[in-house]
């Protein structure tokens, strides 16, 4: 008898194999996420923002909050002479 745990995971496998494309999509958006997510980060040691290093790194928002880091709050302030 199969218990309703393994009835779920059957459930979910064909589901997976049913709908190819949506296990694209998945994949795409997962690497389109780390990508945005390593270049955030990457910039936010670099400028030493310790806040905004923790945020990204606990928040998963597809990209979005890691795009808007990196074009509008990351850019180095200029030292004055």
């Amino acid at each position: 008898m199969i218990t309703p745990k393994e009835q779920q995971l059957i459930d979910y496998a064909h589901f997976l194999n049913t709908h190819p494309l949506f296990v694209c999509l998945l994949v795409v958006l997962a690497i389109w996420t780390i990508i945005w997510k390593g270049l955030a980060l990457w910039k936010a040691a670099g400028n030493k923002s310790k806040p905004w290093f923790i945020v990204l790194l606990l928040l998963n928002t597809v990209g979005i909050l890691e795009i808007i880091y990196i074009f509008f709050f990351s850019k180095k302030k200029e030292v004055s002479k």
